[in-house]
C-alpha cells in the first residue's frame, strides 16, 4: 500500500505514520507512507496509491482529491487523535477497493 499524508505541517501525521508502519508490519502488509503538511501534497502525490488527510485539514479535501485525481479521505477526527490504527486500516483497504 503506497499512503500519502498530509495534515497542516507535517509534524501530527508523522507521529501517525510511525505507528502506521508498526501495525501494518505486524499484520504482514507491506506499507510505503509519507508525511507532508498540505503545501507539499501536489509534489509527492504522483508516488502514492490513497491520500489520508488530517482533520486539521478538511477545508482542501475537494481541491486535493480535484488535483491529485487520487482516492483521497479525511481519517476520522478520533482515530487520527486516538492513533486507531485499525480502524484507519480498515478505511485504506476500502479506499482500494
Amino acid at each position: 500500500m503506497n499512503i500519502l499524508l498530509v495534515c497542516a505541517g507535517g509534524m501530527s501525521t508523522s507521529i501517525l505514520m510511525k505507528k502506521m508502519e508498526k501495525f501494518w508490519a505486524e499484520k504482514g502488509v507491506d506499507l510505503n507512507i509519507k508525511a507532508v503538511g498540505v503545501s507539499a501534497y501536489e509534489e509527492n502525490a504522483k508516488d502514492f496509491d490513497v491520500i489520508l488527510m488530517g482533520p486539521q485539514v478538511r477545508y482542501k479535501l475537494d481541491e486535493v482529491k480535484e488535483k491529485t485525481g487520487l482516492p483521497t479521505e479525511m481519517i476520522n477526527g478520533m482515530d487520527y487523535a486516538m492513533g486507531n490504527c485499525e480502524n484507519i486500516f480498515k478505511q485504506v483497504e476500502k479506499m482500494y477497493k
